[in-house]
């Protein structure tokens, strides 16, 4: 047997090791180009969930509209006991579920700001509000001060009896309460609670008393205790539901209450929309503020969605 010469032998050696770096290198690129190609395939299938999940919560989106038309054209009170106020779900290439609000069945914060003056009588109710619900009475004027400041608004009259130019606003005007985040003392705890009771409209609006809460009637209604505003509403919500505005000075049975000054209603126009959509274990959820008009298709003020 011949035995190979030297040069031979490292020859052979340098091939077999250029093979294994040839091969060890196609591997890589292999590899690389496998994640990278994992990576697509992931992206792709969250994008279509994303779209599958949007078109979902479209379609809860419109049939919330037309349930709040439709319960509108049937009464024009607008109660806890109407098809509006019970879970929503559809089931067609997936699954949403929701469920509607009213939020003039809470404290409007808009209000403290009307008509570019600041309503003292609003910030009174806020605090009676806050101080109910267990939220300290600075916190409630940080929370008012933030509010007002998003508007623009008179000042103070001088002495003179001359108001000043409209001061412009200095904070961003809200839409949710999310943005009270970062107020100084206002846990996501207390956040949560104040959700509860309190909404953003863009407008000025009245509590609804077929819908609002005794913590909300006790705060807008000058001189009604909290203990007689439950009573009412365990009244209300055993049926005995409000039928106009005189009823429901009439059975509050404060004889110094006008119905002129009062600003509680029977009916609503602003309704907030909770939903997700879920498809394949990937859910999608959904705000949406709608304001329903009197003779009008609900229109979608905002919607926000997220994954």
């Amino acid at each position: 047997m011949k035995s190979q010469s030297p040069t031979v032998a490292k020859q052979r050696g340098t091939a077999i090791i250029s093979a294994l770096l040839i091969v060890t290198v196609v591997a890589v690129i292999a590899a690389g180009m496998l994640t990278r190609q994992s990576i697509f395939t992931r992206s792709l299938e969250a994008e279509q969930a994303r779209v599958q999940g949007s078109a979902l919560l479209l379609g809860g989106l419109e049939v919330s509209r037309q349930l709040l038309r439709d319960v509108r054209e049937h009464d024009a009170l607008t109660r806890l006991d109407q098809p509006w106020a019970r879970p929503i779900s559809t089931a067609q290439g997936g699954q949403f579920e929701g469920h509607l609000e009213d939020q003039q069945g809470k404290f409007n914060l808009r209000n403290l700001v009307a008509r570019e003056h600041v309503d003292l009588g609003q910030v009174r109710s806020f605090e009676r509000l806050c101080d109910m619900i267990g939220i300290e009475a600075h916190l409630a004027q940080r929370i008012s001060q933030r509010v007002i400041a998003a508007y623009p608004r008179m000042p103070v009259a001088s002495a003179s009896g001359q108001p000043g130019p409209l001061l412009p606003a200095t904070q961003p005007m809200l839409r949710t309460l999310d943005q009270l985040r970062g107020i100084d003392g206002l846990s996501e705890r207390l956040l949560a609670r104040l959700a509860r009771y309190v909404s953003i409209i863009p407008v000025n609006t009245w509590v609804n008393s077929n819908t609002a809460s005794a913590e909300v009637l006790a705060a807008v209604v000058p001189g009604l205790s909290l203990s007689q505003a439950g009573a009412l509403v365990a009244e209300r919500d055993r049926g005995q539901w409000f039928v106009n505005r005189g009823d429901f000075v009439n059975r509050v049975q404060l004889p110094n209450l006008s119905v002129d000054e009062l600003r509680v209603g029977v009916t609503s126009e602003w309704f907030m929309l909770h939903g997700q959509a879920h498809r394949n274990q990937r859910r999608v959820h959904m705000d949406a503020l709608l304001h329903r008009p009197e003779d009008a298709m609900p229109k979608v003020i905002w919607s926000r969605m997220g994954v």
